[in-house]
């Protein structure tokens, strides 16, 4: 569970993604001494004092034809929209500058919390730098090295104490689902076909919904969310940063719901950004189903079906456990399916097994197929417990987790699927070591 969103903004070249790579305790950034060098991931979660918090690192490419003010306006207007609490992160090396006050002035106006800091102080000596800074009017500043790791703590700190409260669950009791996918795939269209009313915009421009929006919705005497989400760019277009703003809300999305709805586009065919967007859901441990969109341009014969379905499985193969389904929102075709199936999904997201039930299937799985021996010690599971539902996780208490060999886990949770369907979800199997005594 994300309990705020925390973005950190500043001039290039002041150290933001050293900072955001020592929050995450990882790198994601890539680190160099040129301006503008961020290219990849912008996004992470961190865990500090028992609480987790997104991180959004605003760095991004310049553009060679665009004034660098309204390059930093853009990134500087994006996190304002997106975060909690902003990280307004300085030079202490090469003191304040206009960028520095122009950045300043638009987190003013904002009204969300900003925490100055400081970066480069990596000594004493260099400690009188940071005063300058009080001149910004955004209260006392923090002096931090990214290079070193000092401050990092105080600026968590910080921002712990000003993040805003998280408000009730808002849809409590209703089914939730997202659609996803990228630009121009339907989308908006499919979502008013489940509204059976034009209450998003559809368009054939790319990027057209650039946030999510949240449509509650009745049918069959069931409350259901259908949250259409922003289209996620190919990477590589001109405004590269202010796109993988569009995966952010995305995921974002897709942590707010039950079940991800994943759109691929018939008349073009699957592609790699394809199963980019599919990961997010995947790797969020959610509900999936996969929706094979614009039925209505594919030259079908009595074949066509089964042979796509096997493309799809080829090129998903680490989602074979999510259905699919052939619709045309455009027509209105076949979208009659999606609920059932969203209903279904659901219900398998929220299932709890029996304890017993659950170690009976465990130990007949064992005395069918033993795992194999390694360097002489063969993996055994003594018993099972579910942990949790949506996602489901499944801790299996053993002699040694290390033993626990990917291809044994995979005929585990085959065997668990034989036994309880899951179809749609997920399983996240965890080995501990059981306790002696």
């Amino acid at each position: 569970m994300i309990d705020g969103t925390i973005a950190i903004v500043g001039r290039p070249n002041v150290g933001k993604s050293t900072v955001f790579n020592r929050m995450l305790e990882k790198r994601l950034s890539i680190v160099e001494d040129t301006p503008g060098v961020t290219r990849d991931r912008i996004y992470g979660d961190c865990s500090w004092l028992g609480k987790t918090f997104r991180l959004i690192d605003t760095g991004g490419i310049e553009l060679a034809d665009v004034p660098f003010q309204k390059e930093i306006k853009a990134q500087v207007e994006i996190a304002i929209e997106e975060a909690d609490v902003i990280i307004f992160l300085t030079s202490g090396i090469e003191g304040l500058t206009n960028d520095d006050n122009y950045i300043a002035k638009l987190l003013r106006k904002s009204g969300k919390p900003v925490i100055l800091g400081i970066n480069k102080i990596d000594d004493i000596s260099k400690i009188d730098n940071i005063y300058e800074f009080y001149g910004l009017g955004l209260g006392d500043p923090l002096a931090v090295s990214g290079a070193h790791g000092i401050g990092i703590g105080d600026l968590l700190d910080r921002a712990s104490e000003l993040m805003p409260m998280k408000p009730k669950e808002e849809y409590e009791g209703m089914i939730r689902f997202a659609i996803i996918g990228r630009p121009n795939v339907g989308k908006s269209s499919l979502t008013n076909a489940f509204l059976k009313q034009d209450r998003v915009i559809v368009s054939d421009i790319e990027g057209t919904t650039r946030d999510a929006i949240d449509t509650v919705f009745t049918a069959n005497d069931k409350t259901y969310v259908v949250i259409d989400t922003a289209g996620i760019r190919k990477r590589g277009r001109i405004y590269e940063n202010i796109e993988k703003y569009s995966v952010l809300r995305a995921r974002s999305a897709i942590e707010r719901s039950d079940v991800s709805l994943v759109v691929l586009d018939g008349g073009t065919g699957i592609i790699e950004q394809d199963k980019h967007v599919a990961g997010l859901a995947h790797e969020a441990l959610k509900g999936v189903i996969l929706v094979y969109n614009k039925w209505d341009l594919v030259d079908k014969d009595e074949k066509t079906m089964d042979r796509i379905t096997k493309e799809i499985r080829s090129q998903f193969a680490y989602l074979d456990y999510a259905p699919i389904a052939f619709v045309s929102a455009r027509d209105n075709k076949r979208v009659s399916t999606l609920l059932p199936l969203i209903d279904q999904v659901y219900n398998n997201v929220n299932l709890r097994i029996k304890t017993n039930v659950l170690n009976e299937v465990i130990l007949d799985a064992q005395l069918a197929n033993p795992a194999k021996p390694h360097n002489g010690r063969k993996f055994k599971i003594y018993y099972a417990s579910q942990v949790d539902t949506a996602p489901c996780r499944i801790v299996l208490f053993c002699n040694d987790p290390e033993l626990f060999h990917f291809s044994y886990k995979r005929y585990i949770e085959n065997k668990l699927r034989e036994a309880f369907g899951f179809e749609g979800v997920p399983i996240e199997l965890l080995a501990r070591k059981k306790e002696e005594g």
